[in-house]
């Protein structure tokens, strides 16, 4: 999957957890820049990007992201 069309996915899980159309995320993106991204907000969102990519982030990949394209790049190295 190439890292565009895998951006497309995220949005849409972006969108569908904040419930807000207007979400595109990119490898920039952090918590600070999505407004309802609160610490539950973020259980919720990783629960749905593993779903949506087949994908278990561990404990230690999750507290260490730092933004949306460190998360990019570990769903891209589990599914290639």
């Amino acid at each position: 999957m190439t890292r565009e069309a895998l951006y497309e996915r995220l949005n849409a899980v972006f969108q569908d957890v904040f419930d807000d159309e207007d979400i595109t995320v990119n490898d920039a993106t952090t918590s600070a820049d999505i407004e309802d991204w609160d610490s539950l907000e973020h259980i919720n969102l990783v629960s749905a990007v593993e779903k949506e990519f087949g994908v278990k982030f561990t404990m230690g990949q999750v507290v260490t992201m730092k933004n949306v394209g460190e998360m990019v790049d570990i769903i891209l190295a589990a599914i290639n």
